[in-house]
């Protein structure tokens, strides 16, 4: 354990100067600011009732990260994250230190989920502030009638759930190629792929790694049931695990185990 978080530390360091460390926090404020400058501009919502202000503000967001640009992110990181020692050179270097193999790989694969988990997560103190920050630039939108902080908590990290599947193997694809342009171009044709099998609705679409991500996206909350009585809001739910979620973490721990045997050949070259 201490090997590991040794290792992890390690590709802090390594990692906390490039593009692929700031992007995490890059991606969420300007998908965010640029809505936020959409909504400020356009007078379509106004008298909007806020639940649904705030489903219409943070879906746009949601909906974008979830088709295209989450697998791009992911593609993006598992290169980032390997192609420091593909760079340097220093892959023999990397497997000659007095630290076990499996906790080099564990640490850079570890350290690539918690990227984009904090990429994804970010996302919601970013929602949360532009939108109350409408309400007070423009009064007449009602953002700061209702809160969706716990619903958009259960969102994004239903969607990062849903990444680990592309994780695993953009992660063993950046392992074999050393050029950028190979793992993103499988990325990218398998993306295309994933859309148009969650888009047709096929019935195991779902077990195709690059069309999890977008089935979690298109489940945007939806209200349930009607208005009370006393003006209070219906309920919203999210159910997380489903079955996209439950294939995507096998496929993840199936291709994780699979990409350390890379990894053993890869250091005795």
């Amino acid at each position: 354990m201490k090997a590991l978080i040794l290792s992890i530390r390690s590709e802090f360091y390594k990692s906390r100067k490039t593009a692929g460390f700031w992007s995490v926090v890059i991606l969420p404020l300007f998908l965010c600011l640029v809505l936020f400058i959409n909504f400020l501009s356009n007078n379509n919502a106004v008298g909007t009732p806020s639940m649904l202000l705030w489903i219409q503000f943070a879906g746009t967001i949601f909906g974008a990260m979830g088709t295209l640009l989450l697998p791009m992110l992911v593609v993006f990181t598992a290169y980032s994250v390997n192609n420091i020692e593909h760079k340097s050179d220093t892959w023999k270097t990397l497997f000659s230190l007095p630290i076990s193999k499996f906790s080099i790989y564990a640490a850079k694969y570890i350290y690539a989920m918690f990227i984009i988990l904090i990429c994804l997560m970010l996302f919601v103190p970013f929602t949360v502030g532009f939108g109350n920050l409408l309400g007070l630039l423009k009064p007449q939108l009602n953002f700061g009638d209702y809160s969706m902080i716990n619903i958009l908590l259960k969102m994004y990290f239903k969607l990062f759930l849903s990444s680990l599947g592309i994780l695993s193997i953009q992660f063993i694809l950046s392992l074999l190629f050393r050029d950028f342009l190979k793992p993103m171009g499988i990325g990218f044709v398998a993306t295309m792929a994933g859309v148009i099998l969650a888009s047709d609705h096929l019935v195991y679409a779902y077990l195709f790694p690059y069309a999890q991500q977008m089935l979690a996206a298109s489940e945007m909350p939806q209200p349930h049931g009607q208005h009370l009585a006393g003006g209070s809001l219906p309920a919203i739910t999210i159910e997380l695990f489903t079955k996209e979620i439950y294939a995507s973490l096998i496929t993840a721990s199936v291709i994780f185990f699979a990409g350390y045997f890379i990894v053993l050949k890869k250091s005795v070259k």
